[in-house]
């Protein structure tokens, strides 16, 4: 059995961006020493309580401080990006991750 965890962009209204984005990735950090498998992250644009814009370079961050755990983008909304960026952007995580990163698109707005 594998586990995993979907990290849903939503913070709490007034917190200091800094500080939620901080904690989030400690939480990545605890689930790839406790054996997690894999750890999704959305892509949403809002000011307030959804401020992972980009999961992309949320992953790169994460992948710095974790060693094992798979990091996937949960997901990437087509309509906002070109595709051949989006593309390219993954193909230079894959690198950079050593093969642990996962990209999941949608063809809509999410």
């Amino acid at each position: 059995m594998k586990f995993g965890i979907f990290m849903a962009p939503f913070h709490w209204k007034g917190e200091n961006p800094t500080l939620s984005l901080e904690r989030d990735l400690e939480i990545i950090q605890w689930l790839d020493q406790l054996g997690y498998d894999e750890a999704w992250i959305g892509e949403h644009h809002s000011a307030g309580w959804e401020i992972i814009a980009s999961p992309e370079v949320f992953i790169a961050t994460a992948a710095e401080r974790t060693r094992n755990i798979k990091l996937g983008t949960g997901v990437i909304s087509l309509p906002y990006h070109h595709p051949m960026m989006v593309a390219n952007r993954m193909v230079l995580l894959d690198h950079l991750t050593r093969g642990r990163v996962m990209l999941v698109w949608v063809p809509a707005r999410s």
